[in-house]
């Protein structure tokens, strides 16, 4: 049963990475810019949800690079989420699974063009905490809805106050992404919440540092600082789902 969990949570996570490439490219624009229609040779983008949806399609396109590396960084990012649960049926589960894809996304258009867009952020903070308040309802819950409201709320106050206080070293994008993102760490406690934050500012600031000892980048150099926040939530998911285990 354990094992079975884990191969359908990476074939969900592969099957689902299959479409993040073209949302990806679609999304990975400058603000003023609108989202991309076209490949990079004039073809219209066409597929399921008006062209969002769709496989690589005309080799000549590229619209899709890096095609293998999302199903695989997807699939393993839900196998290690099943993993954490220990074989228990968790409604939790079905949660973290279903955001996976999308965090991926954000990951993509982030290192691109150091943007998160609302188009994505927005409705992961709606639908998590909502989600997370029918988990609760279900058997073998390991969490607490209330916690993942105040977590919720803690971690976009803080990642609000930190924008305010230097805006030109945090991108109001972060700030929208660490409501989802608090809301499901802090599920677990107030324990996760700030391991799971804290692991993504500890792994920011030694890819920073990496940077500058390579020469690769100054001090003030911009990074983009989602995909930390979500690798640093991924540890702290991780962490409740082992500690959570009878």
């Amino acid at each position: 049963m354990y094992a079975t969990m884990i191969a359908v949570a990476a074939l969900w996570g592969a099957v689902a990475g299959l479409f993040v490439p073209r949302a990806a490219y679609r999304l990975a624009v400058e603000p003023e810019e609108p989202w991309r229609d076209r490949c990079p040779v004039g073809h219209l983008l066409v597929g399921p949800a008006r062209g969002w949806l769709g496989g690589p399609g005309r080799r000549e396109c590229a619209t899709t690079g890096g095609t293998f590396v999302a199903p695989v960084l997807t699939a393993a990012v839900c196998a290690a989420l099943a993993a954490a649960t220990g074989g228990q049926p968790r409604p939790e589960l079905t949660v973290w699974l279903l955001a996976a894809p999308f965090a991926v996304l954000l990951a993509c258009v982030d290192v691109r063009v150091h943007r998160l867009p609302d188009g994505v952020t927005l409705p992961l903070a709606a639908a998590v905490p909502l989600l997370l308040g029918g988990a609760e309802l279900l058997p073998y819950e390991a969490g607490s809805w209330v916690h993942a409201l105040l977590g919720a709320v803690v971690l976009g106050g803080a990642y609000l106050v930190l924008f305010l206080i230097n805006p030109s070293g945090l991108g109001f994008g972060d700030v929208k992404l660490a409501v989802p993102l608090g809301a499901a760490l802090g599920w677990y406690g107030w324990g996760v919440l700030f391991s799971g934050a804290f692991a993504g500012f500890l792994l920011g600031a030694v890819y920073g540092l990496g940077l500058v000892v390579l020469r690769r980048a100054g001090r003030s150099a911009a990074i983009p600082f989602g995909p930390f926040m979500l690798a640093g939530g991924l540890v702290g998911l991780l962490l409740g789902g082992f500690t959570a285990l009878p």
